[in-house]
């Protein structure tokens, strides 16, 4: 490598350094960024379908979006949280409750239980202690991050801010960032952020389709078997679910918990009424509201989350899908299309022909060896005599 080279490398450890010094600060911009896209989808709406100027569009928007936060503080937040402090108080006793029912039926099976030497399983008791030890070290991090309400203000502030300052003036931003790219580079930089932009206004509208699905179905449901606290188990299912994958497997907590103070069965019952509105939201509202989002695989949706929750902390946890469909467009666009799909292939006649001997023909099949044998080159006629010319 050549000493410009070295330089240029060393750049990039430098530069990718000082980001990671920066990664809080660079989140919070993500999620101005996911929150301007948002609004700027309700301001374009307004300006091309009202005919309303965008600078008059941007008010309208903000007075729109300030009518339904009112609303949500107002008349939803009062009900959540009464509802919420009490279903915190009942969740640890029906915690409490199904450990007493645990242990009571692994010291004395019942009748229909298959017989097996019960010693060798470890005690529940261990587990339980194992379980919360692990739940208090993965979300350690979580309660620290949200024990300051101050610094959860300022940032929330600052979010705020941010979003409407991108909103207010969108193609300067976007032509600061553009700068950041090579000149030759900028035009196609251009159309990936559009393919962005497309991608994370599609989640946007898909997950919150599917989230206001599983609240519902989980409020007509939970009501039908009686749960108590209704509206707070239903508005806890639709926020956790923006977070694929572990806010189901989290948001079903709190409904069996109380639903386990009552009966074994109404918890079971509750168990498998998740089941179905999950199964309904991801084979059957998904696939239809989801038409136009950057497909994800199940596992790289793990992944990512595993992945940005591991070095981002709680908040990469919240914003692994769209970090990941961000990820997702700029690696298909600028590396395999760009990079990879673009690669010069060798000269075909720098690679050696295959060498077919007399055993492998053998060893074929009569039906195959045409097709295992290269192709021939017709001969030249022996006789240039009978080389007719036009």
């Amino acid at each position: 490598m050549k000493l410009i080279d070295w330089v240029s490398f060393l750049g990039l450890i430098v530069s990718l350094i000082v980001l990671w010094q920066f990664r809080n600060i660079l989140l919070l911009v993500f999620t101005a960024i996911v929150l301007a896209i948002a609004l700027n989808s309700l301001v374009r709406f307004l300006n091309r379908r009202c005919n309303i100027p965008r600078g008059a569009a941007v008010w309208v928007a903000l007075l729109l979006v300030l009518i339904g936060f009112s609303i949500l503080m107002g008349l939803i937040l009062p009900l959540f949280i009464s509802q919420f402090q009490q279903l915190i108080l009942l969740v640890p006793q029906g915690v409490e409750r199904f450990i007493i029912w645990a242990n009571r039926n692994i010291t004395n099976p019942p009748t229909w239980w298959p017989s097996f030497d019960i010693g060798r399983l470890p005690r529940f008791n261990d587990i339980s202690q194992q379980l919360i030890a692990l739940v208090q070290q993965v979300f350690g991090n979580f309660f620290v991050f949200f024990s300051g309400s101050v610094a959860i203000v300022l940032q929330v502030l600052l979010a705020i801010v941010l979003t409407l300052m991108f909103v207010s003036n969108p193609p300067a931003y976007r032509r600061l960032l553009l700068r950041l790219f090579p000149s030759f580079y900028r035009r196609r930089a251009d159309d990936i952020l559009a393919k962005c932009e497309v991608s994370l206004l599609a989640w946007l509208r898909g997950i919150a389709i599917n989230s206001l699905f599983v609240a519902t179905a989980s409020a007509v449901g939970l009501m039908i078997l009686g749960v108590p606290f209704v509206f707070a188990h239903a508005v806890v299912a639709g926020v956790f679910n923006f977070i694929p994958n572990i806010g189901p497997m989290l948001s079903v907590v709190f409904p069996v918990s109380v639903a386990f103070l009552d009966s074994f069965g109404k918890a079971i019952a509750v168990i498998i009424l998740y089941a179905i509105v999950q199964n309904i939201e991801s084979y059957l509202i998904a696939p239809m509201v989801m038409q136009q989002q950057v497909s994800l695989l199940p596992a790289a949706t793990l992944v990512a989350q595993i992945f940005f929750a591991t070095f981002l902390g709680p908040v990469g946890l919240i914003l692994a899908l769209p970090l990941a469909v961000v990820s997702k467009t700029w690696i298909e666009e600028a590396i395999l299309k760009d990079v990879f799909d673009r690669w010069p292939e060798k000269d075909s006649e720098a690679l050696p022909e295959p060498i077919v001997t007399p055993e492998a023909i053998a060893a074929i099949p009569p039906s195959e060896v045409s097709q295992t044998l290269p192709p021939t080159e017709p001969s030249p006629p022996e006789n240039s005599s009978e080389i007719t010319h036009p």
